[in-house]
């Protein structure tokens, strides 16, 4: 029913953002989507500001957007698990570049193992970086939209965010957290008069990048394994369009669908499309 709806409403296009001018951090730039998303911005002349601990692949990502056409582009070292690390180079950002008016939250990991083989350091490590590095983020460059009533909060949750997923009950708990943070930050801003600021929740399934980990899907025709390429190309899609969700392939819609069945039936279709044994090839210890 959502597809439809949805698919109904593209016969009419919506209005499109013209990113011109936007100042742009991006977390996780180093590689996989957040380097696509950087390259698929760089053109649209945007200030490009690249995060990541991997100082020379953030150094590569700034060498090719500029390839591609990006005028200003500003590198930093920040460890999106460390609080204090966050809100410094937030502040360095707001001196020597500007106001964000775009935050694309990327970063993240995936350890890929069972809840009883996680230690609570797992978990500990799970949520600094992949949920509370975009509540930092979020309090240290919202204020200034929120002032202006102008921005865009764009967050990289998953399908298991909807919808707990074998072999992850660490990052799929800080998806859903990521999920239902931003739900209620969209909710604040729109009941509190700040409708100009935009949210966009991205919920994909796996993306053929270091965090999958050579993850193969035992049913590629219902739900394939998109390059980082593809994926950077629908969100900055969906962040011209100003979509609450991305959410993809479409068939990620149905891990809702677990909620209202019968839990033999829900395991039963888990079991279909083979998706804990994928999860056993990827990361399992044989």
């Amino acid at each position: 029913i959502f597809l439809l709806i949805e698919n109904i409403f593209c016969v009419f296009p919506l209005r499109k953002k013209c990113f011109a001018g936007e100042i742009v951090l991006i977390t996780g730039s180093a590689n996989g989507i957040g380097r696509q998303v950087a390259l698929k911005l760089a053109p649209l002349g945007v200030t490009l500001v690249l995060w990541d601990i991997d100082d020379e692949g953030n150094k590569e990502t700034s060498r090719l957007a500029q390839q591609k056409g990006a005028s200003r582009v500003f590198v930093y070292h920040c460890d999106c698990s460390n609080r204090e690390d966050v809100y410094q180079q937030a502040d360095k950002v707001r001196k020597e570049v500007g106001d964000v008016t775009i935050l694309i939250n990327n970063a993240g990991i995936l350890l890929g193992k069972k809840f009883c083989e996680l230690t609570d350091e797992d978990f500990e490590k799970t949520f600094r970086i992949n949920f509370f590095s975009q509540v930092w983020t979020c309090k240290a460059f919202l204020p200034a939209m929120v002032a202006c009533n102008r921005g865009h909060l764009v967050s990289t949750a998953s399908g298991a965010g909807l919808v707990g997923l074998y072999r992850s009950p660490d990052y799929s708990a800080s998806k859903s957290a990521i999920i239902g943070m931003m739900e209620a930050i969209n909710s604040e801003l729109y009941h509190g008069g700040k409708r100009g600021i935009k949210t966009t929740i991205i919920c994909p399934y796996f993306i053929s990048t270091r965090l999958s980990r050579g993850f193969k899907s035992a049913k590629p025709c219902l739900f394939p394994v998109y390059d980082p390429e593809y994926a950077a190309s629908r969100i900055v899609d969906a962040i011209k369009k100003e979509k609450f969700y991305l959410i993809m392939p479409p068939a990620v819609y149905f891990f809702g669908l677990k909620i209202f069945l019968p839990r033999k039936v829900a395991l039963f279709l888990e079991s279909y499309v083979k998706f804990p044994e994928s999860m056993e090839e990827a990361f399992g210890q044989k």
